[in-house]
């Protein structure tokens, strides 16, 4: 297989799996990945899944792999949260809200996370876009805190939604309108709701 070919074919997703391949070059032989890997052409993000090693330095391309690698997904919890500004720590790894089951992948672009719900809780993200037009689903800030304590059970006490450190602020504006509580109504969970009330009357009160 000619690579400036297979480059022309596929650089334009930044990233391809083997499936993709055999959808366009039937009877492709595997034993390509293996001497582009060696030349450094491409870099390998999970199974049968590769990005082009020359897309490495694209602002947000690492965001966008996210949702590529393990679909359907969206970047949410602690990812988006650090983002909105709603948790002090800078989050190196991506954390994502998935249907499938429980996953994690780590490759030259960083440490990919997967947590997994419900399908019906597939919901609240909007689709930005990086490196000149490539999609990524992002969670809003309210459901990725949504998301954050649906998943993490042990943030059930004043002391513990305490240590997280919540930015005042920023969870004042996610709670103003009804915005929060209605997200969290969607999940029908009493838990969640709880846990929503006692963040609020932590920082809040």
């Amino acid at each position: 297989m000619n690579y400036i070919d297979f480059r022309a074919r596929f650089h334009d997703f930044a990233c391809f799996s083997h499936e993709q391949v055999l959808a366009s070059f039937p009877g492709f032989d595997r034993g390509n990945y293996s001497s582009w890997l060696g030349k450094g052409y491409i870099k390998r993000l999970r199974r049968s899944w590769y990005a082009f090693a020359d897309v490495a330095d694209t602002p947000g391309i690492a965001e966008y792999f996210a949702g590529r690698i393990y679909a359907p997904s969206y970047l949410s919890c602690e990812h988006v949260m650090a983002r909105a500004g709603l948790i002090p720590e800078s989050v190196v790894q991506f954390t994502c809200v998935t249907s499938l089951k429980t996953a994690s992948f780590k490759n030259d672009f960083g440490e990919f996370f997967y947590r997994s719900v419900k399908p019906e809780l597939m919901f609240g993200y909007r689709v930005d876009t990086v490196g000149g037009g490539l999609p990524v689903n992002v969670a809003t800030p309210a459901k990725a805190l949504c998301d954050f304590l649906y998943l993490n059970a042990q943030y059930d006490t004043p002391e513990e939604i305490e240590a997280l450190r919540l930015d005042a602020d920023v969870l004042a504006e996610l709670a103003s309108g009804g915005d929060l509580d209605g997200v969290a109504e969607r999940f029908g969970s009493r838990a969640l709701k709880r846990r929503i009330k006692l963040a609020k009357r932590v920082y809040l009160a």
